[in-house]
């Protein structure tokens, strides 16, 4: 039995997300305890509650613990079972952060799954679908592994309701990555959007964000295309998400209007955290980078990749991971700032999936 301190560094859901992945590949049980003990509201919420009767379900484990606002957990996993599958989180978690808990899983589970999450799809803390299907997935497949994402209807804070799709196909062995430079940025594209609001928000939103890159990156200010869209939501919300394609690499940004938020300052969020990754001159943003270390990490093959930011989540994952799947990493730069992160899979235990 694994035993895992939830607080140990970020202290958040991602420790919970990344156990319960792991833990259902490997057929690994673990015992968590002090869950998300420096947050507000402590323990397990709905949204985590939803990541734990998923893989449970998958996997028919035997869980105790798994009630709100719990601060232990205790999880058995027996085998994973490829299938079609349906959740709904009752709140606007995130749907994006329940598929990714699932995906390592499914993998190696020997057949096509399919994956059906209703709650959140734009939500605070966690990545919009947007950044799922346009920069995560495609990464995944550039490692060798197959996902099929789609959307069909939105979710905001605080009704939720949104509703996306994950189909994920059976994988033989995980690639490697070696990423160390960029490259020349050759397209900015991206999407100001609209859930039951008027269309003029969005087009706000857009302008905003062109200005700010055409003021403080005037070479990019030739590049972007971006769609001022209405899309179809259970609730009302607005985001704005920025994707930059480069000669070795993919970036994801985005930034959600809130009650009392200025359009300008939706659009502006958004184009701010692109220009900082883009000055930095590194290859990864960071939300990819702690995002895509698990599977580096059952690889057979040594990766690299630059970030623009050492991150607690970060940092946090590559312990959890640890904890589960032997190998070994190394991180370059202080928390905050940008860095290389290397990582050495095991030479001595079996990949997932042979």
């Amino acid at each position: 039995m694994i035993e895992i301190d939830g607080s140990y560094g970020e202290g958040g859901g991602q420790i919970i997300r990344t156990a319960l992945g792991l833990s259902c590949l490997f057929g690994k049980p673990f015992r968590m305890y002090h869950i998300r003990k420096g947050r507000r509201k402590p323990g397990l919420m709905p949204q985590h509650l939803t990541c734990v009767s998923a893989a449970r379900l998958i996997s028919e484990a035997k869980v105790e613990g798994d009630s709100p606002g719990s601060a232990e957990l205790v999880f058995n996993p027996g085998e994973p079972r490829g299938g079609a599958y349906s959740f709904h989180i009752g709140t606007a978690g995130s749907t994006s952060l329940v598929l990714q808990t699932l995906i390592p899983a499914l993998l190696f589970a020997g057949k096509r799954s399919s994956v059906t999450v209703t709650g959140g799809t734009h939500v605070p803390f966690s990545p919009p679908f947007h950044f799922l299907s346009g920069v995560f997935v495609p990464f995944l497949e550039r490692l060798g592994i197959k996902v099929r994402l789609s959307i069909e209807t939105y979710g905001f804070y605080p009704k939720g309701g949104g509703r996306i799709r994950g189909d994920i196909f059976p994988a033989d062995e995980i690639g490697s990555l070696d990423l160390m430079e960029r490259g020349a940025v050759s397209s900015l594209a991206g999407c100001s959007g609209v859930g039951g609001l008027p269309i003029s928000i969005a087009e706000r939103q857009k302008k905003a964000a062109l200005a700010r890159l055409s003021a403080t990156a005037s070479e990019l200010a030739d590049k972007p295309a971006i769609d001022a869209i209405s899309v179809p939501a259970y609730g009302q919300g607005t985001f704005v998400y920025l994707e930059c394609r480069s000669a070795s690499s993919l970036a994801g940004f985005s930034a959600l209007g809130s009650r009392g938020k200025r359009a300008e300052a939706v659009g502006d969020e958004a184009a701010g955290e692109l220009i900082t990754y883009y000055r930095s001159g590194t290859a990864l943003d960071r939300h990819l980078a702690d995002q895509i270390v698990l599977y580096l990490a059952l690889s057979n093959s040594d990766s690299s990749f630059t970030t623009d930011a050492v991150t607690d989540h970060l940092l946090t994952n590559l312990w959890v991971i640890g904890l589960f799947h032997p190998y070994r990493y190394a991180v370059e730069g202080q928390p905050g700032e940008k860095g290389i992160v290397r990582i050495t899979p095991s030479r001595d235990n079996p990949r997932a999936g042979t």
